[in-house]
Parts: structure tokens; C-alpha cells; sequence
């Protein structure tokens, strides 16, 4: 499958949003915060609905921040979020990262969290996102690692899902486990000076588990995901049904505990 044509595997669904708006810059991109600064101009690529990006904006004010999707529909939540949150200095694109529409040297730092997995070609949009960022600046990038999740009880609902997941995810033209392969996209990208460090979620109290366990187990059921896995026939819907009791099974067993892998680079253009 060529760029063009990679697929987002869990589309805007309501439960897939509810997932991104929890992401803030503090929980998401720790790895760039110390390199930021006042008067910075940055670009945010894949943007999503853009808490993250309003963060960071926040981080480099009086700077600009520029925030990028592929869609303008995608961009929409993005600029939702800035007008509710009273954000200022923040422009908003539609562009593809496999070819943005700036001129080279535009940017100090260029971000792009949980959007490498999710393209046809991360090299090319890494050289991109180094074309378009100033000489010695920033190009920071954060992906999971879907592969190195590791969760309790092991249940085999939860097995099953990351089975369908990776196979999903991977014939929609993306690579699950892109946390492992950012260093190894890095360098086959150009950069030398690349800082490679991990990070994780963890799921464990009452409270998170009902909350990521009942937004999976919607998402099994009603996200883009879902739409691909039983058009595909990856899935029945019998079979997304009995992963979405699992993951209610996990949310509510008081021995329940969740890690999510996260590979983060900070690289020197």
C-alpha cells in the first residue's frame, strides 16, 4: 500500500476522541517539553483534535504553532478545541506529511505524536518533517508499541484484540508496533543526532480502568476499526461483541493493570 493510500485505522468516532482529548502535552510529549521555549514556532503534524497542540502552543507563546491533518474535517477538531480553550498564535493547515506545503527551514521544532504508525511511509514523512524544520531544530516524535503492551489478568478477549488490531491496522497500510522501529526510520531518514528514550501509560485504578476499558469497548464496537475488521473479514460481529466483553471483564476485575509502550525520539535537524 503506497502513502497515498494508507487508511487511518480508528477514524473520529466518539469513543476513539474521547481516547485523544485525554492526551496533553504533559502526558504525551514529556520527551519535548524541556527542549521548548518562548518566541519558538512550531508545527504539530497530525494534530488530531488538538489538546496536545494547544499545550504546546501555550509552551512557545509569543511563538506561532502550526497545526496540521490530512482533512479538513480532522483540522476542524483541532480548531474547536483552540477556539474553546481561548488558544491565540495557532494556525491550522490541511497537508499530508509525506509532502507538507511549507518551504524548507520554516519551523524550530517539528512534533508529531501517534501519527508515524499510522502512514504508509514514515521515512518519507520524517525526511519531510526534517525538510521543513529550521538547521539545528527539533524534530520530535512519539508512536506505540503495540506488541509491547502488557496487561492483567491476561485474559484471552484482550489477546484476541490485539491479534485483530495489529492485522487491522497493518492491512489499513500502518505498522502497530512502530514504537521499536522509530530509531531504525530516524536514521534511514537522515538524522545523526537522534535522542531515543520510551515512556508509558499505565492503566490501573478503578477509575482508569473503567475509563480505558469502556472506551475500548466501544471502539471494538463502533470505531473505524470495527468497520474495517468486518468489511475485511478479519471479524463477526459476534466476535467484536465477546473482545467488547473482555474488555468490560478487565475493567471491572480489582486485579486489572494495563502498560502502554511508547517509543519517543528527539532528533537535530
Amino acid at each position: 500500500m503506497t502513502a497515498e493510500h494508507a487508511v487511518y485505522t480508528h477514524g473520529h468516532h466518539e469513543s476513539v476522541l474521547r481516547s485523544h482529548r485525554w492526551r496533553t502535552a504533559e502526558n504525551s510529549a514529556a520527551h519535548l517539553l524541556p527542549h521548548l521555549r518562548p518566541g519558538m514556532s512550531l508545527l504539530d503534524v497530525g494534530c488530531g483534535p488538538g489538546t496536545i497542540t494547544v499545550d504546546l502552543a501555550g509552551r512557545v507563546a509569543p511563538g506561532t504553532t502550526t497545526a496540521v491533518e490530512v482533512t479538513a474535517e480532522a483540522l476542524a477538531l483541532a480548531r474547536a478545541e483552540a477556539g474553546r480553550r481561548g488558544a491565540s498564535g495557532v494556525e491550522f493547515v490541511v497537508s499530508d506529511v509525506h509532502a507538507l506545503d511549507f518551504p524548507d527551514d520554516t519551523f524550530d521544532v517539528v512534533h508529531a505524536h501517534q501519527v508515524l504508525q499510522h502512514v504508509g511511509d514514515p521515512v518519507r514523512a520524517l525526511r519531510e518533517m526534517r525538510r521543513v524544520c529550521r538547521p539545528g531544530g527539533i524534530v520530535a516524535v512519539r508512536d506505540s508499541d503495540y506488541a509491547a503492551f502488557a496487561w492483567f489478568p491476561r485474559l484471552p478477549e484482550l489477546d484476541e484484540w490485539m491479534d485483530l488490531y495489529r492485522r487491522v491496522a497493518r492491512a489499513c497500510g500502518g505498522e502497530p508496533d512502530a514504537g521499536r522501529r522509530l530509531l531504525s526510520w530516524a536514521r534511514a531518514a537522515g538524522f545523526t543526532d537522534i535522542t531515543a528514550t520510551s515512556s508509558t501509560w499505565c492503566f490501573a485504578t478503578p477509575e482508569d480502568r473503567a475509563w480505558w476499558g469502556g472506551m475500548w469497548a466501544e471502539r471494538v464496537l463502533r470505531s473505524d476499526m470495527a468497520r474495517h475488521a468486518l468489511s475485511s473479514g478479519a471479524a463477526t460481529e459476534d466476535d467484536l461483541r465477546r473482545l467488547s466483553e473482555g474488555w468490560l471483564r478487565w475493567a471491572g476485575d480489582e486485579d486489572g493493570w494495563l502498560s502502554l509502550l511508547h517509543g519517543e525520539l528527539v532528533c537535530r535537524a
